[in-house]
């Protein structure tokens, strides 16, 4: 794989700062845009900091200047976007001012949008208020493929730092319980986990892979198609007893949005598609499309391995 000058956008987010250590494993010269104004976050200055030891070399710019933006792309060849879900309508006017800017400049060899979880061209059914996100991530596809800007789409699926720290409960803690465990529905529906330090290497590679030129893949390692049962289970054998397991309804699942704030009721219904609908894992991928087919020589952590790091 020839190098090639990568530009992070979102460096410093959970999934950002994975990519940058990425693209510095895998060789690449790589560029962080990060706003240097008004930044009070110190914990953000420490990261870039680190990371420009490690490093990766900070580029000053900001969506709200057009002309920085210009200035951080010219002398890259592939920009990733990483730029936080917290705040998605917001993500989504900054990609598609990117998109415009990368259409413009006109040399870029390949972007990567932001997305890594969920395939939104594969969402079109999906349940409000869920559904809008997907909505604006396929808005930011079309955008990219009329531009006629070289691309690539990564799915990456479930983020164990999220789901496999709280047994598929997100919303219940980001460590493994030890007691009792709720199960969505029968808990047997097959979902994808992965480390997202895996996601990242993979989409560094798609980056500069011919193989990947305008198509979308998925990070689905088989050891990692597991149900939440199973990985119940393996988490129930690292630690030497059961929990306690209640099951729950999707249509009682779908009543605990009630009055909940509009972020955590997207995560509900997700899971609603990822747990019950099993979305993740009930289609058919060839080898061209699945990231640890693509790339064999990448070691990805299993659900066991991840798990055992809270024993």
């Amino acid at each position: 794989m020839s190098s090639s000058r990568v530009l992070i956008v979102g460096g410093t987010g959970h999934m950002g700062r994975r990519m940058v250590r990425a693209s510095l494993a895998l060789g690449h010269p790589t560029y962080v845009l990060f706003r240097d104004e008004n930044i009070n976050d110190m914990e953000k200055v420490e990261l870039l900091l680190d990371l420009k030891q490690e490093g990766a070399h900070l580029v000053s710019g900001s969506f709200d200047d057009r002309d920085s933006l210009v200035r951080a792309v010219r002398d890259v060849d592939v920009v990733i976007s990483a730029v936080a879900g917290n705040h998605i309508q917001d993500a989504i006017l900054e990609q598609l001012k990117l998109v415009d800017i990368l259409k413009e400049m006109g040399h870029i060899k390949r972007f990567l949008p932001s997305e890594f979880g969920m395939d939104p061209d594969r969402m079109a059914d999906a349940l409000p208020p869920g559904n809008q996100l997907f909505k604006d991530k396929s808005r930011v596809r079309r955008a990219i493929e009329e531009a006629g800007i070289p691309h690539t789409y990564v799915s990456g699926n479930c983020y164990a730092g999220y789901f496999l720290g709280g047994l598929g409960e997100i919303a219940k803690g980001l460590i493994p319980p030890r007691k009792h465990v709720t199960l969505f529905g029968d808990g047997n529906v097959k979902a994808v986990w992965n480390d997202e330090k895996d996601i990242a290497t993979y989409v560094v590679k798609a980056a500069h892979d011919p193989r990947t030129l305008n198509k979308a893949i998925f990070v689905r390692p088989p050891a990692n198609v597991l149900s939440q049962r199973e990985v119940v289970q393996i988490w129930e054998k690292l630690i030497g007893h059961e929990l306690h397991k209640a099951c729950i309804s999707a249509e009682d699942w779908l009543k605990t949005m009630e009055g909940k704030p509009l972020g955590l009721q997207v995560a509900i219904v997700h899971n609603i598609h990822l747990f019950y609908e099993g979305c993740l894992a009930n289609f058919e991928l060839s080898s061209a499309e699945e990231a640890s087919k693509l790339y064999p020589e990448v070691k990805y952590t299993t659900v066991e391995e991840y798990l055992k790091r809270y024993v």
